[in-house]
């Protein structure tokens, strides 16, 4: 107990004295009767005190002290802050970060200055951190791995100015682009690397990849790629499909990646049942089924059933169903490995829509989009008519890409439709060169604005100096003439051609041409046109044909055009599948001195049996008949060629015995069946191969003529061919070989299109 006792005798003694020092030294330190700042230039003292947590007549409190010499670095403004006692007063000593004079970038050149100065935080007259630069840095180094140069380095370098002012110059050593030398992938047992390797778009380096970035890293890309190779398995019946991981390896030597992707394919699954159902009265349930295409014991395809529900979407709004939601019941048999479908049709939100906003174009008038929707504010939402509108806005080709989102407007029953585009340049100058069979080496100069003023204007001049064909010609078009949707325009133009190889004679044409077409459908078309030309028959060789030294003169056309056409094809310019038709009806005789009819019909339809695979079959026929005198020789049909392989322009038809010149047909027609087929290349090669088989002839009605031979008979030929689509503008080669012909028959069994624009 006694011991005990003097134990806390000792802890209070203790407390007593430590608290007597604590007393000691705080009135050792008193107060801080002054502040005084040191090392200020730019920055005016009582801007500094103020960012102290410390104030004269305060107790100089080390621990506030500590706490206002942390405050000070924080602003940014200081390289270096120091703090010191003397007496009662507080000395705050500051070193002032610079200030920035300029940002200069030097090394770069696959990257442009501006792109750089975009991205760094640092400007002129921005106070200088070596915190900031670290992260310009970064930022810096990250513009160019997203271009695959992941070698790139880059040193900031200081230089000093007076007045406490720098040059900031990011000296950059941009490195080789970084290759992906390798893609490899795990878990896939169906479908073998190569076939994975054709369905992503980061690619190999190979030699022949030199005008492609794809075969540089980018990892922006590489997560595309994972959305690319989900699709594909998806289209492909694999419905649990995972990619599982998707890791970029870099070489030591920063030269090269090698990619793995570790897939989990699952099983692979067929279409099961497939129905529609429908909670809506009076809705006609067997007309929707008619519009799925998707068969019962077909591998499953998401693609497909996503095109379902557009189709069905369409289909109920075209029977004045305007609110209606579209929705997939998936049920999936593991066992069976089928999933059977069943299409819900259901009464969806009264939803109209109340506003489209339109942003992103700097330069395109706001109607000329707006005139491409299929909806108007004030009509019920329909998402079939929001994606027709964002295709129509897509084929102005005024556009990099085109968004459209709709959200909640202001009411629960309404919505408004928001649509980002991103412009793109639709002026160009186009210079061409190449060679054709029919025109020999040409050159090709042209001038063209897709939008003149930001109105949807096309205005274009085009020179065409070829060995055998020269042609100016100035073409205008309105889109929406009178504010409605009719495509106006003209044409002036001047063509001359040889035809001296197959006809002795020489062709002038100078005139111009009145147009206009709208749509009677979303797929129907009608076009009318205006011509009034003066045609000449030029430089009759002395031997030539007396059917061609009659024709040898002027004559003035003055004629009306109608064409009608139905065209059902996913791309007009490269068509994989659907199909058209076309007639058109040329009335001569409204003036001029010709008087003729001409009609001609043609159409194809196109078909991808596989994947890679296009089998198209096409057709043209057309009938000339004179309602004054006889057919002039430039209104006849001169077969061959590009219509007929395997024989040359006007090789079929009616020929001149003595001479050899061809005479060209009162009737004409021609017909292909075509395969188009991959050769096992690479598919960025953009080769691809071809078989044919074409059928035509020309004749007249009736033969009244000595010394012309004209049979009428069928002529047929086959062959194949090969098309690069080179960096270099594309390349044709056919070789025909005629099979049914005449023994005057001209024949051609080569037939090469090569050319380009730049």
């Amino acid at each position: 107990m006694e011991r005990l006792s003097r134990l806390l005798l000792g802890f209070a003694l203790t407390v007593v004295i430590w608290s007597a020092a604590a007393d000691a030294s705080a009135q050792g330190r008193g107060t801080i009767s002054e502040i005084v700042v040191e090392g200020a230039q730019r920055i005016e003292p009582g801007t500094i005190r103020s960012y102290l947590l410390i104030k004269e007549g305060e107790a100089a409190d080390p621990v506030r002290i500590n706490r206002s010499l942390k405050s000070l670095f924080a602003t940014g403004l200081f390289a270096d802050v120091t703090m010191r006692q003397d007496g009662t007063r507080l000395i705050v000593n500051v070193v002032e970060n610079p200030i920035i004079n300029r940002v200069a970038f030097e090394g770069n050149k696959k990257v442009e200055d501006s792109t750089l100065e975009g991205e760094v935080t640092l400007r002129p007259r921005v106070i200088f951190t070596r915190a900031k630069v670290q992260t310009d840095l970064q930022r810096i180094l990250a513009v160019y791995r997203s271009t695959g140069r992941f070698g790139a380095t880059v040193e900031p370098k200081v230089i000093r100015l007076p007045q406490n002012r720098i040059d900031l110059v990011f000296e950059i050593n941009e490195g080789e682009p970084t290759k992906v030398a390798r893609i490899s992938f795990i878990g896939n047992e169906f479908f073998d690397d190569d076939d994975l390797r054709e369905n992503v778009q980061t690619k190999e380096s190979i030699w022949y990849r030199f005008l492609s970035s794809d075969d540089t890293y980018d990892p922006d890309r590489l997560t595309l790629d994972r959305e690319l190779l989900r699709r594909f398995y998806l289209r492909n019946g694999f419905a649990d499909f995972r990619v599982q991981s998707a890791v970029a390896e870099l070489t030591r030597d920063r030269k090269n990646f090698f990619i793995t992707f570790s897939v989990q394919e699952g099983k692979r699954y067929r279409f099961g049942k497939v129905d529609v159902v429908t909670t809506i009265r009076n809705l006609d349930v067997e007309s929707l089924r008619k519009v799925v295409d998707i068969d019962s014991g077909d591998w499953y395809d998401a693609s497909a059933v996503d095109k379902t529900i557009d189709s069905i979407t369409e289909a109920v709004g075209e029977k004045g169903f305007a609110f209606v939601e579209v929705r997939p019941r998936l049920d999936r048999d593991r066992d069976k490995r089928t999933i059977d479908v069943v299409f819900e049709v259901n009464e969806g939100p009264r939803v109209f829509v109340e506003r489209i906003n339109i942003v992103g174009n700097a330069r395109t008038q706001d109607d000329v989009i707006r005139r491409e929707f299929r909806l108007v504010e004030g009509d019920a939402f329909n998402a079939a008519k929001l994606r027709r509108s964002r295709t129509r806005i897509q084929n102005l080709d005024f556009f990099e890409t085109v968004e459209m989102e709709p959200v909640p407007g202001s009411a629960p029953d309404k919505a408004v439709i928001n649509v980002t585009v991103t412009e793109k340049s639709t002026g160009s100058i186009s210079i061409g060169a190449g060679f054709s069979t029919d025109q020999g080496v040409l050159g090709d100069f042209g001038l063209r604005e897709r939008n003149l003023l930001g109105t949807g204007r096309d205005l274009s001049l085009r020179f065409i100096l070829a060995a055998r064909r020269s042609e100016i010609d100035l073409k205008f078009t309105e889109p929406f003439f009178l504010n409605r949707d009719i495509a106006a325009g003209f044409d002036v133009f001047r063509i001359t051609e040889d035809l001296q190889d197959y006809g002795s004679f020489d062709k002038k044409r100078t005139g111009f041409r009145l147009r206009a077409g709208y749509h009677i459908t979303e797929l129907l078309t009608q076009n009318w046109a205006y011509e009034l030309r003066q045609e000449s028959i030029l430089d009759v060789d002395s031997s030539a044909s007396l059917v061609v030294q009659d024709a040898a003169g002027t004559n003035f056309f003055s004629s009306i055009e109608h064409g009608i056409t139905y065209d059902k094809r996913d791309n007009r310019l490269t068509p994989t599948k659907g199909y058209f038709a076309k007639l058109a009806t040329n009335l001569s005789g409204l003036g001029g001195d010709i008087y003729s009819v001409k009609n001609i019909a043609s159409g194809a339809y196109h078909w991808t049996p596989s994947e890679g695979f296009l089998l198209t079959v096409g057709g043209r026929a057309g009938f000339v008949y004179a309602l004054q005198d006889d057919v002039v020789l430039s209104e006849r049909f001169f077969v061959g060629g590009r219509d007929l392989r395997g024989f040359s322009v006007g090789g079929v038809g009616p020929r001149d015995i003595t001479t050899d010149d061809s005479l060209g047909g009162e009737w004409m027609y021609s017909g292909t069946l075509e395969l188009g087929f991959p050769l096992g290349l690479p598919a960025e090669l953009g080769v691809a191969g071809r078989v044919f088989t074409d059928i035509g002839s020309a004749g007249e009605i009736a033969t009244t003529r000595t010394g012309i031979e004209d049979t009428g008979s069928l002529r047929a030929s086959v062959g194949f061919g090969v098309t690069w689509k080179s960096p270099f503008g594309p390349l044709g080669l056919d070789l025909g070989i005629p099979v049914v012909k005449e023994s005057f028959d001209e024949t051609e069994i080569v037939r090469v299109n090569f050319g380009t624009r730049f």
